[in-house]
């Protein structure tokens, strides 16, 4: 299942991005971009023509860490043992072909540019899906490295990832199919270690051009936090 008490929500209403904040989300919120199932999954939906936040060029339906009382959670990755995992399904892609499905991503601060360390990325190539991380090595970077982790994940199969970032900085990037495992290590640069960094999941789709019934969509089963301190 889905742990919501350590989130909030961005989702692309018409006019403009709207925050759904924990207290909210976790009253039961309900709408097409999130819709939670019997089953206690939640459906992602984001349309390629939905609003966007102000830094971005794409709309998303995609939670943001938060702390339970719903202040933002940012964290040094020397604090703690940093895990994000997730069970998920991708049904439906914008003719672009990409969504991003996870994140670590450093807070808007001086040398950050406000960029992701890392984004995980669903990618259908040839009508065949593909798990690949996104990856900086250091904050600012304008370079960012693809790789692949997994090369045979169809629409609509489950599959999951799990993202650690330990204390001395070691990242591990895993992913698991019913055809295909992928995992990857990184020592990373000491310069993350001054960044502050969050946790982000969801569908955010790579895609901002087509008609309103062009979008993402995606189905997470399990989500769950963990900051394991030393």
């Amino acid at each position: 299942m889905l742990d919501l008490t350590t989130w909030n929500l961005t989702v692309p209403a018409t006019s403009s991005t709207t925050l759904i904040t924990t207290q909210r989300l976790n009253a039961g919120y309900s709408s097409q971009y999130f819709r939670p199932q019997r089953d206690h999954s939640v459906v992602f939906w984001v349309p390629v023509n939905g609003s966007r936040t102000a830094s971005a060029r794409y709309p998303r339906s995609e939670l943001r860490e938060t702390l339970r009382n719903g202040t933002l959670h940012n964290w040094y990755f020397s604090e703690a043992d940093n895990i994000l995992s997730a069970v998920l399904s991708v049904q439906q892609l914008p003719s672009k072909n990409k969504l991003v499905i996870g994140q670590i991503h450093s807070k808007d601060e001086p040398g950050s540019n406000n960029d992701p360390l890392l984004k995980l990325q669903y990618h259908l190539v040839n009508g065949t899906g593909r798990i690949e991380a996104l990856l900086r090595k250091y904050p600012g970077d304008s370079t960012v490295q693809n790789i692949i982790l997994v090369n045979d994940v169809s629409l609509d199969e489950r599959f999951s990832y799990q993202l650690r970032l330990t204390p001395s900085g070691r990242l591990r990037i895993s992913v698991h199919s019913a055809d295909d495992n992928g995992t990857y290590y990184r020592q990373l640069s000491s310069s993350w270690g001054l960044q502050q960094l969050y946790f982000k999941a969801g569908a955010y789709a790579q895609d901002n051009y087509g008609p309103s019934s062009e979008g993402a969509r995606a189905t997470f089963y399990h989500l769950n936090t963990l900051h394991r301190k030393p």
